[in-house]
C-alpha cells in the first residue's frame, strides 16, 4: 500500500497496487506544472488508486487532446496525469508518494523538448516523446 498528499495535505490517497510504470517527463508541460526540468511518475492502474480525503478539492482539466491532469485546488500540488488512450492507467506524480516504494526501472520522455538548461547524466534510456512513439 502506497499514501501519498498534496503539499497542503488536504488531498489524501492510497494506491493498493504497484508501480508498473516509471518515467521522468521533460515536456514544457510537466516543466510548467511542477516547477522543475522535469516530473517522475509512477504508473498505477486506476482501479488500484482511492482518494481517502479531499477529493472535492481536487480538480481536474484538459492539458492536452491526451491528458487530463489533476491538482489540489488550494495548494496546487500536481497529483496526477490521466491519459485518455489508457483508461486502465494514472500517472502518479512521484512527489506526492511518500517513502520509497519498489519501482521497475525509469526511463526519461520527452526528451526532443527537454529544458536546454538541464543536462541529462544518468545512463537511463530517452525517447523524444514517449517509448511507442519514437526512438
Amino acid at each position: 500500500m502506497m499514501n501519498g498528499h498534496c503539499e497542503c495535505g488536504r488531498v489524501q490517497f492510497e494506491v493498493d497496487g504497484e508501480i508498473d510504470d516509471f518515467s521522468h517527463c521533460h515536456c514544457s508541460q510537466c516543466r510548467r506544472l511542477h516547477g522543475a526540468a522535469y516530473a517522475t511518475f509512477a504508473g498505477v492502474l486506476r482501479k488500484d488508486f482511492r482518494y481517502v480525503s479531499g477529493e472535492d478539492q481536487v480538480r481536474t482539466y484538459a492539458s492536452s487532446e491526451k491528458y487530463f491532469r489533476s491538482f489540489c485546488s488550494n495548494c496546487g500540488s500536481s497529483i496526477l496525469a490521466a491519459p485518455e488512450l489508457e483508461p486502465d492507467n494514472y500517472y502518479v506524480s512521484m512527489s506526492m508518494i511518500e517513502g520509497n516504494p519498489p519501482h521497475p526501472p525509469a526511463y526519461h520522455v520527452y526528451v526532443g523538448s527537454k529544458a536546454t538548461w538541464h543536462e541529462i547524466t544518468d545512463n537511463l534510456p530517452q525517447y523524444d516523446t514517449l517509448p511507442d512513439e519514437s526512438n
